[in-house]
């Protein structure tokens, strides 16, 4: 017989996957022959841009590629960080102390824990918010102290509501805008309230950009690195899997504190020989390039906000529309609890939300729609949850 070996303490301590139970009944819904329409995930539809595609196909080609590459990664991807951020943003980095090459912007949010805090340490935490940060204060073996974020606050963390003794414990606080899941924005001057409350706490801030490139209404989103003094207390992660739609080409950065980016490179060297150069090569296309696909693919994702959220409101649903993201953050009815709305909305329409309870206590009352199909599809969901007569 096969000798079972336990997993360590460590493994037994990370969050359980609350998602990876609405997956199983999607899938048996489907195994079934249902037409399912999949509005829980955020993993984008659209291909890569073609460009970015030929560079990378160029690359492949050439022997340079075939070893290793530089433990934290080629000079010439960072230097193209640093140029998308001082022509997208206004902001000037060290591409050699500023910039970490990243495999995907999970991992970085995952990593920078175990980077800077030891066990027991507190770390701020939004709520809602994406759950694989917990994942990384698990590692780390820290505790979280969570930011509640609710709607009367336009979804962004109230610092005075953060006791003292907390606060002076804190070493990291983790924000996210455009903010996944509430599809909530954040300003300059709410930037430079963080950098405020942070550098008088000594603590570091982690913006997840995830989709720093989607904001709709003509309104480009906030770098946190734009307030100033933020590149003294904190770091900001850019993902290339939104903005190009590279999400299985895991690449991403991390820009910001030199302190910062030196623990992630070191921590880095002991987990990987960098990046494959084929795929950093394109990931410095996308950034030089032009942004037009980046242009056409933020007026895709706000075709099909205004089309889910008109077709909502003429059921009879009160929903606000996003300012950002591909997410739309959906109230549910009076008297139902997230999960047991998503869970009838599978099984009665066909239509798969994530219920907001997954992403934190906060989060109840609320499910997650994403913008990942097509406008039609988008309608007929709203049609098919209309017969629920619900609204």
């Amino acid at each position: 017989m096969m000798k079972q070996f336990p997993p360590s303490e460590l493994l037994q301590s990370l969050p359980k996957q609350f998602f990876a139970s609405l997956v199983n009944k999607v899938a048996k819904k489907m195994a079934e022959g249902h037409d399912i329409i999949n509005l829980g995930q955020g993993n984008p539809d659209q291909p890569t841009p073609p460009h970015i595609v030929a560079a990378m196909q160029k690359a492949v080609a050439n022997p340079k590629y075939h070893k290793y590459s530089p433990f934290q990664g080629y000079s010439f991807l960072k230097r193209a960080v640093a140029a998308f951020y001082e022509r997208e943003y206004g902001v000037t980095v060290d591409p050699e102390k500023e910039v970490a090459i990243l495999f995907g912007g999970k991992a970085g949010l995952v990593e920078i824990p175990q980077c800077l805090v030891n066990p027991g340490d507190i770390v701020l935490v939004p709520d809602p918010g994406y759950p694989d940060y917990w994942s990384g204060i698990a590692l780390a073996r820290a505790k979280m102290a969570m930011m509640p974020l609710r709607a009367e606050n336009e979804f962004l963390p109230d610092y005075e509501e953060i006791p003292e003794n907390v606060a002076e414990k804190a070493k990291i606080m983790f924000l996210n805008y455009p903010n996944n899941p509430t599809g909530a924005v954040a300003s300059q001057e709410f930037f430079e309230e963080t950098v405020s409350f942070a550098a008088k706490y000594g603590i570091c801030v982690v913006h997840d950009f995830a989709y720093g490139a989607i904001g709709f209404d003509g309104r480009k989103p906030v770098s946190f690195l734009q307030a100033e003094g933020a590149k003294e207390i904190g770091v900001e992660i850019y993902t290339f899997s939104k903005t190009y739609n590279m999400a299985g080409w895991r690449v991403a950065f991390a820009v910001g504190n030199e302190s910062v980016i030196a623990a992630i490179n070191l921590l880095q060297d002991h987990l990987y020989v960098s990046l494959f150069g084929a795929i950093q090569e394109a990931a410095a296309t996308a950034l030089l390039s032009s942004q037009r696909c980046v242009e056409e693919l933020v007026a895709l994702y706000e075709a099909r906000r205004n089309t889910l959220i008109d077709a909502l409101r003429q059921i009879g649903w009160d929903v606000t529309a996003p300012k950002g993201s591909f997410f739309a953050w959906l109230p549910v009815p009076h008297g139902w609890t997230s999960e047991r709305f998503s869970d009838y909305l599978l099984e009665k329409a066909h239509v798969v939300v994530a219920p907001g309870i997954g992403f934190g206590g906060h989060g109840e009352g609320y499910v997650r729609a994403g913008l990942l199909t097509s406008e039609a599809r988008l309608q007929e969901a709203a049609d098919r949850i209309a017969k629920l007569g619900l609204f």
